[in-house]
């Protein structure tokens, strides 16, 4: 663990200095919002409403709106306010662990012993497990006074941050203020139901199941081979910025935009390269094929030599013919001066 604060716990003359850890963390698997039908990144964009341009961050400032009113802060306002960057963690009183009301906790943090601080340290954690108190302390983190519980969990002291009093809403419902009545025969059923569920809290036992099927079908995708070049997408990113979860969760959903579209990105481009191949295969077939008829021509003429000696040279033009078989389009244009001839006899005769 890496430590967000480092201060001291005091209290009278007592001083212990202490690091802070944040004791929690969140194991829910991040998503990010795409387009559905190529798969880019949705990113969000500050636009000015009134402008409709693009502002940065240096330009803007925070205001605040009373439903009729707007107050604009500017950076300049905000820091005139004394900013609280005390590094203590200032115990006030020391309550009755009982008092204090879960729904006030907030945040959870573990304090470590700094060098040379374990024996005040361990003086301060069995003082508070033996007179089973908990101290409330004032402390400053993220430049906001907090209030805090300072108590004991195993070997470790633990500050939890907690909810001030007018944060916490009352609960006023009018189903509440029915008169009921419940009968001892019902009481006692229904206590007999809790018995039947008694059982001693144990938190390994209970996990978060969305989360773990939410990762077998990652996994179960990425199996398949269905997951895609994160850069082609959403570009190259920061080496920091990712993680093996983000890398994970970026081809899940370049695949899942995949299969929406039928495959789109990739088969489509290797078909007609594939229609290419075979086209050229086919030509070559062809011309592979007019080969031998080329090298029988070839042997006839050689044979024949001697005969086209002796004979009369028109019958060369049967041999011109069978070599010029390919340009077809002389046909039609033989058959046309052919055509022709017999409507000039025809012209003639009426003529006479």
């Amino acid at each position: 663990m890496r430590a967000i604060w480092t201060g001291a716990i005091t209290f009278g003359l007592v001083n212990v200095p202490v690091k802070v850890y944040s004791a929690t963390e969140d194991h829910d698997i991040s998503l990010h919002q795409v387009h559905d039908a190529d798969g880019g990144r949705i990113r969000y964009q500050r636009r000015c409403e009134i402008c409709g341009k693009i502002v940065d961050f240096e330009h803007i400032d925070k205001a605040y709106d009373d439903g009729e009113r707007t107050v604009v802060l500017t950076s300049d306002d905000l820091s005139s306010i004394p900013v609280e960057k005390s590094r203590e963690i200032d115990v006030v009183e020391f309550v009755p662990s009982d008092q204090l009301d879960p729904i006030m906790f907030d945040r959870s943090y573990f304090l470590e012993p700094q060098t040379n601080a374990a024996k005040a340290y361990t003086l301060l954690r069995r003082t508070l497990e033996k007179t089973d108190r908990t101290a409330i302390v004032h402390f400053a983190l993220r430049q906001k006074t907090r209030l805090g519980a300072l108590r004991v969990r195993g070997d470790v002291l633990m500050l939890q941050s907690l909810l001030w009093d007018d944060e916490v809403r009352e609960a006023s419902f009018p189903a509440l203020d029915e008169r009921v009545r419940i009968s001892s025969r019902e009481l006692e059923m229904s206590e007999s139901l809790v018995e039947s569920f008694a059982s001693d809290f144990e938190p390994d036992r209970f996990s978060d199941d969305y989360q773990e099927q939410l990762r077998e079908l990652i996994d179960a995708k990425l199996d398949k081979g269905e997951a895609l070049d994160t850069d082609e997408t959403f570009g190259e990113g920061d080496e920091d910025s990712g993680g093996e979860v983000l890398d994970l969760m970026e081809a899940l959903r370049r695949s899942v935009e995949r299969n929406r579209s039928g495959g789109s990105s990739s088969a489509p481009a290797a078909k007609p390269a594939a229609k290419k191949s075979t086209a050229k295969r086919s030509t070559a077939k062809k011309s592979t094929a007019k080969k031998p008829a080329a090298d029988k021509s070839a042997a006839k003429k050689s044979t024949a030599a001697t005969k086209a000696a002796k004979k009369s040279p028109a019958k060369k033009s049967p041999a011109k013919k069978s070599a010029a078989k390919k340009p077809a389009a002389k046909k039609p244009s033989t058959t046309k001066s052919a055509a022709t001839k017999p409507a000039a006899v025809r012209q003639e005769k009426k003529s006479a």
